[in-house]
């Protein structure tokens, strides 16, 4: 049995289409076990909770955000000096462009990824970019919890089981960001170096300002 026949989890079923399944195929093929299961994951969590919001968006497109969303983290990224969302974006945006996809729905899908770790913002944007930030939130961070039943949560980890997820989750964040700590000035990403790496030094917004060249 393939990842796209197994009907529906929780309510939600996964697009079955050339693009859908093609997307499945490249993140199996490409990321880590960790990262495809939480992937999924995010796809499941994020569309239960476009039901919950009542919000109308393309299943297609909300699931290549998913998938997509944390490949920047690969090794073959770490020397980009770029975020690692933008990496994960911009394979994203290739992937898509080789399949036809519409350049407003690419760059949904872009906005999605590059955006699922700046809060509060998402969440006023399109649905899919919105729903991309919730499913990740909701499996990394438990926000929203108990937005969802307990049978729903079951399900999709029964499907993708996240067995000592938050650590192993922290550990692939860190391999991923170390060799550009430069990157994770003013985002999330900083607290997770500050943790694991006794010499870094996170960017200071404030020094940042009174130390520029401006004499006052």
């Amino acid at each position: 049995m393939t990842w796209h026949e197994h009907g529906e989890v929780a309510g939600v079923r996964v697009p079955d289409t050339k693009l859908a399944r093609a997307a499945t195929e490249l993140v199996r093929d490409s990321a880590s076990d960790l990262i495809f299961h939480h992937s999924r994951r995010v796809y499941f969590f994020g569309a239960l909770q476009g039901r919950n919001r009542d919000l109308s968006f393309d299943p297609e497109l909300l699931y290549v955000g998913a998938m997509f969303h944390d490949l920047g983290l690969d090794e073959r990224f770490r020397d980009s000096g770029r975020r690692f969302e933008v990496d994960s974006a911009d394979e994203a945006r290739r992937f898509l462009r080789t399949y036809g996809v519409p350049e407003d729905s690419v760059r949904r899908v872009w906005t999605a990824i590059a955006l699922h770790t700046t809060p509060n913002i998402p969440e006023f944007m399109e649905p899919e970019v919105a729903l991309v930030t919730a499913g990740v939130e909701y499996d990394v961070l438990g926000l929203g919890y108990h937005d969802l039943a307990d049978e729903q949560r079951t399900a999709v980890t029964a499907l993708h089981p996240r067995p000592d997820f938050k650590r192993r989750i922290l550990d692939a964040f860190a391999e991923g960001i170390l060799p550009r700590p430069e990157t994770t000035f003013g985002n999330v990403k900083a607290d997770v170096l500050q943790h694991v790496d006794p010499g870094f030094q996170r960017g200071d917004f404030v020094r940042t300002i009174l130390d520029s060249p401006w004499p006052e």
